[in-house]
């Protein structure tokens, strides 16, 4: 409960904090300072709870402990290919969600180290903007989301099946 809670606060609040952690770990200008705060949300352990529950019978860890497996070895033959479909679709959304961020990167890195889609910001001059420039960077930032798609989109359409067919 107390997770879910954790979604409905904004992200705004959580900079400054954040920036003082990454302050003391000396990882401002890092590119580990953006990384590593967005492996683990709120949302990914949701989502990941929620497809596990439904989606793995009790029967099937039981039947696993039954034949002798380790707690390590039913989680690798048994869990973790029923979640295979959920963390493919988590990945991609965190990926996503990760590759447009603006604030926490702008903060975090500065102009020094740009992500993305702060270096298309800092493209626009004062006075003059220079159009081709920025389309040729709007294409260079969507092109690894397109590649990100079409790799997970084959277990895109196999969780979508799996979570449809009831039985």
């Amino acid at each position: 409960m107390f997770v879910v809670a954790t979604m409905a606060v904004p992200t705004q609040l959580s900079v400054v904090p954040l920036f003082i952690l990454m302050s003391r770990l000396g990882w401002i200008g890092e590119l580990k300072s953006v990384i590593v705060p967005g492996l683990v949300t709120a949302f990914g352990v949701f989502w990941m709870t929620q497809f596990l529950r439904d989606s793995l019978p009790t029967e099937l860890v039981e039947a696993a402990r039954t034949d002798g497996c380790s707690l390590f070895r039913t989680f690798w033959h048994v869990a973790l290919p029923a979640a295979r479909p959920a963390a493919v679709l988590l990945a991609l959304f965190t990926f996503v969600g990760s590759w447009t961020t603006f604030f926490w990167p702008y903060i975090a890195l500065g102009s020094d180290n740009p992500t993305l889609p702060v270096a298309l910001q800092l493209l626009k001059a004062s006075y003059f903007k220079d159009y081709s420039m920025i389309m040729a960077g709007v294409v260079t930032a969507t092109i690894p989301l397109v590649l990100v798609f079409i790799v997970a989109g084959r277990h895109l359409v196999s969780g979508i099946m799996q979570g449809a067919v009831k039985g």
